[in-house]
Formats: structure tokens, C-alpha cells, sequence
């Protein structure tokens, strides 16, 4: 019975997720083959699309040539790269805008307007359907999607499943994963940061809420399995010398975040006779950091998968409104851009949804709520580690013993521990070379797990499930704390990065 402790869907999770980064950093060591193999290319942008936003990105040109003329011979370079581009899109000439693209984003550096609006147009350029549909570029695929096969495989026969059933299923949803990701890819949707989280969640309602996620499909949807593993991988992309490094004001907001809306949404759900456990799930998914956060407090309460499948299924589908909304907010309103970063980065739940919008704002937007968000993504472990001892102690009847450490850590979530031991090594054992030369690999890798665990989100979703759970209680609860979310963060945003209570910051 106690090796069998061993072979939970957690320690699982663990074990996949260190044998997926020992095995990439094998690989770089021993130069076993080329890590940017590991990489599909999923962007693409039409002809049309191109043309489309000539007329915009000629424009905002315009702008760069002007400041440019300001800058005397440093400018020179950046205004003549900006003329040559404006001229290729004249001409709608593929090929001509890539490389005057390329040469603007080479002249005006990184994180300046020039060279990330150079950067976005070579992006777009560069990104063709030819490239995403070749035959090297689906090949790359097929072998991750192999690999992921044997892995999760093996995985899943350790937690006691049938591994016939599972190699069965698992090809069709990843199958969905890939189609997630090329639609994510388009030009249209990048620049707008709408993510394959939403692609994967649309294509598994889709099923779900139309013919029905079949029986024989089921043992390949297991959300958490493929969540906790990718939670592991990205524990090697946090590294706490970027959180402190990132500034003592985007950590002391992502602190004031959580805290007070935690509390809020808790209370929210209290009043609405929510369950606790219902309304810890929701209460982290809201305050710290969506799915990932709802995931690690499922299993550090031990609390009901199905109302987890409710929230994860919740926290996306209010994300879509405000992914688009916010940078349209800020601009009509003529927020700060760090301002904005920020606000965006305290209220939007994944970093690359912070990224895609804070770029459509500016380079100071995007780095700032890439700040606050890493911030607030590294108290994933910390909220779990509270929530065990919190619900532990809840737990014990009045005049019981008190719970030891044993308990505790029985009840604490493993793959959170995987998490933070990632973070950990990456941050202070491993040399830096190594550190940068495996993130895009291990990157590329977790997207895959959590493309994986979202689609199954939807394949386990039903609407009128959403609608009638609890009299839909738990949906008010969540929407009212996220609404409080968003006016608290900007406030935070505007006092600590907005010069009122300390000077502006100085992040360009």
C-alpha cells in the first residue's frame, strides 16, 4: 500500500516532468541533436492580412522616421531601415518587407518601438501557411506527438490506467491540440492575443456540447495528468533571480492581488452558499494565476474534480472578453503605459495573453505585466503550501489531536513540490548558457502538455453544466470577484506605477 503512494497522478506528474527536463538538458550537454528541432512552427499570416495592415504599419513608420530625425546620427540607420520598409509594403513585395523588416528591428534594438514594430512586420512576413503545412514541419510534430504517446503511456500505466485505451485516445487529442495551435497561429489572432488556450477549449465544447466526447476517447482526457506535467516544465522558466531583478513594486502588487482578491472572492462565494472547497478553487483561480492556480489548489485541498473541470472551464471563458477589451480600454482611455502593463499583468491569467496585449500597447506595457505577472505566477507554491496547512487544521474536530507534518505533507500537492524544485535548480545550480539554451525546448514542450490538458477541458465541459452547477452560484461569485479584480489591480497599478506613491519606474 505504500509504493502505491508513489504511483499517484501527482508523484506522476513529477516523474514525467523531471525525466522531460533531465532528458533536454542531456541534450544540450551532449549536443545530441539540434533543441530547436523541438519547435513547430505554428505562425502564418496571408497575403492578404499583410496588405491589410500596410496602411497601419505605414503609419506608425512615419512616427519612427520623425523621432529618428531627433536622434542625429543614431537615428540615421533606424529612419533609412523605416523608409525602406514603407517602400516594400507600397508594393505588397513578401519577400522585400521580411528583410527591411528585419533590418529595422536589427537598427533600432530590443525593446524600442522601432525594432519591435520591425520585429512584429518581419514576424508576420516570414510567417507563410507553406511553412506550417510542409512536410519537415508536420514531421516535427508527428515525433512529438509519438514521444508524447510513449511518455504519457508509461505515466498512465505507473497511475493504474489501461494503456491500451489510452494509446487509443491520446492521438486524437492531440490531434485537436495541433489544430488548437495552427488556428492560434494566424496573423489575425496573434495580434490580438487571443491564444491556442481558446482554440483547444472551443474544439473540445464543440464535441462535448454537440455529438459527445465518446467513451472510447475518454481514457486520452485527463486534464490534471497532462496540467501537472506541464506545471513541472514550467517551473524551469521561473527563476527567481528574474522575479527579484524584475522590481520590488511589480512583487509587492502581485502580493496586494492575491491577498485581496482571494479574500474577496471567498467571501463572495461564502455570502452566495457556495461550498468552501468550491470557493478555494475559485478564489486562486481568480487571484493568482487561472487554470495552473485552481489546479494546485484542487490538490492541495483535495477537492472535487468536477467542480475543478467547472472552474478551469469558467476562468477561460471569461478570459476571451477580456483579452480583447483591456488594451482597447486603455487606449480610449489613455491609461500609462506602464500603468496599463501593470493592470493587464495583474488581471489577464496567462503571461503570454500579457505579452500579445501589453505589445499591442507598447515595449514599457508589455515588460512591466510581464513583471507582475511572473511575480504573482511565483506564488503558485506559497498559496498551496497555505492552503494545506489551512485545510488540514479545518479539518480536525474540536478536541482532536493536532495534525502533524506527516498530514501536511501527505496532503501537499507533489507536483507543486516538482514545480518549485524546477525553479529552484534552474535558478541557482545550472550555468546560464544552459539555463538559455534549453528554455525555448522546455517551453515549447509544456505548451504541448497544456495544449493537451485544454482541449480535455472542453471534451469534459457542458454548457447547461456551466449554467445549472449550484444555480449557477458559482459563476456569480467568480465574475463579481474578477470584476473587483480588475478595478483593485488598476488602482494598485496607477498608486505604485503611476508615479503617485513612488517615482515612475524606469522600464523602456
Amino acid at each position: 500500500m505504500a509504493a502505491q503512494k508513489w504511483r499517484t497522478e501527482d508523484w506522476v506528474a513529477v516523474y514525467l516532468g523531471a525525466f522531460i527536463i533531465v532528458l533536454i538538458l542531456a541534450a544540450f550537454s551532449g549536443k545530441w541533436f539540434n533543441l530547436g528541432s523541438v519547435s513547430s512552427t505554428f505562425r502564418w499570416t496571408t497575403d492578404a492580412q499583410i496588405a491589410a495592415r500596410a496602411a497601419d504599419w505605414s503609419t506608425a513608420l512615419d512616427t519612427i522616421i520623425k523621432d529618428a530625425g531627433s536622434k542625429g546620427d543614431a537615428g540615421k540607420q533606424v529612419a533609412a531601415s523605416a523608409n525602406d520598409l514603407k517602400v516594400a509594403l507600397a508594393k505588397n513585395d513578401r519577400k522585400a518587407i521580411e528583410g527591411a523588416a528585419g533590418a529595422l528591428a536589427k537598427a533600432g534594438g530590443a525593446r524600442t518601438v522601432a525594432g519591435s514594430l520591425g520585429g512584429e512586420i518581419r514576424g508576420h512576413a516570414s510567417a507563410s501557411a507553406a511553412k506550417v503545412f510542409s512536410g519537415a514541419n508536420i514531421g516535427k510534430g508527428v515525433y512529438i506527438g509519438i514521444a508524447g504517446l510513449v511518455v504519457g503511456a508509461i505515466g498512465f500505466a505507473l497511475i493504474g490506467g489501461k494503456i491500451g485505451a489510452f494509446v487509443l485516445a491520446f492521438p486524437v487529442v492531440f490531434v485537436l491540440a495541433w489544430i488548437a495551435r495552427m488556428l492560434a497561429g494566424n496573423g489575425l489572432f496573434v495580434e490580438y492575443g487571443v491564444e491556442y488556450v481558446i482554440f483547444a477549449l472551443l474544439m473540445g465544447l464543440l464535441i462535448s456540447n454537440t455529438v459527445g466526447t465518446p467513451k472510447w476517447l475518454t481514457p486520452g482526457v485527463q486534464t490534471e495528468y497532462y496540467i501537472k506535467t506541464g506545471l513541472v516544465i514550467l517551473g524551469a522558466g521561473l527563476l527567481f533571480m528574474e522575479v527579484l531583478q524584475a522590481g520590488a513594486l511589480g512583487i509587492i502588487q502581485a502580493i496586494l492581488v492575491v491577498t485581496v482578491i482571494w479574500y474577496v472572492c471567498f467571501w463572495l462565494a461564502r455570502k452566495l452558499k457556495v461550498d468552501d472547497d468550491f470557493a478555494a478553487m475559485l478564489s486562486s483561480s481568480v487571484a493568482i494565476c487561472g487554470v495552473s492556480a485552481a489546479i494546485a489548489t484542487c490538490g492541495a485541498i483535495q477537492g472535487d474534480k468536477k467542480k475543478l473541470s467547472y472552474v478551469t472551464s469558467l476562468v477561460l471563458i471569461v478570459a476571451v472578453p477580456m483579452m480583447i477589451l483591456m488594451p482597447w480600454l486603455v487606449k480610449a482611455f489613455h491609461i500609462p503605459d506602464l500603468v496599463a502593463g501593470a493592470w493587464m499583468g495583474g488581471t489577464l491569467d496567462t503571461s503570454a495573453t500579457v505579452v500579445a496585449a501589453g505589445a499591442l500597447i507598447s515595449d514599457a506595457a508589455m515588460k512591466t505585466g510581464v513583471i507582475v505577472k511572473f511575480s504573482q505566477n511565483a506564488l503558485i507554491g506559497v498559496a498551496a503550501f497555505i492552503l494545506v496547512v489551512w485545510w488540514t487544521y479545518k479539518g480536525t474536530a474540536v478536541g482532536a489531536a493536532r495534525p502533524g507534518a506527516g498530514i501536511i505533507w501527505e496532503r501537499f500537492p507533489k507536483f507543486v513540490l516538482g514545480f518549485l524544485i524546477a525553479s529552484f535548480v534552474f535558478s541557482f545550480f545550472l550555468p546560464t548558457d544552459m539555463v538559455r539554451g534549453t528554455g525555448s525546448a522546455l517551453g515549447e514542450l509544456r505548451t504541448w502538455w497544456f495544449a493537451l490538458a485544454f482541449v480535455c477541458i472542453g471534451l469534459e465541459t457542458k454548457f447547461v453544466d456551466l449554467a445549472t452547477m449550484e444555480g449557477g452560484r458559482p459563476a456569480v461569485a467568480f465574475i463579481a470577484a474578477q470584476i473587483v479584480n480588475i478595478f483593485w489591480t488598476l488602482l494598485l497599478a496607477w498608486l505604485l506605477f503611476g508615479g503617485v506613491i513612488f517615482p515612475v519606474p524606469d522600464i523602456k
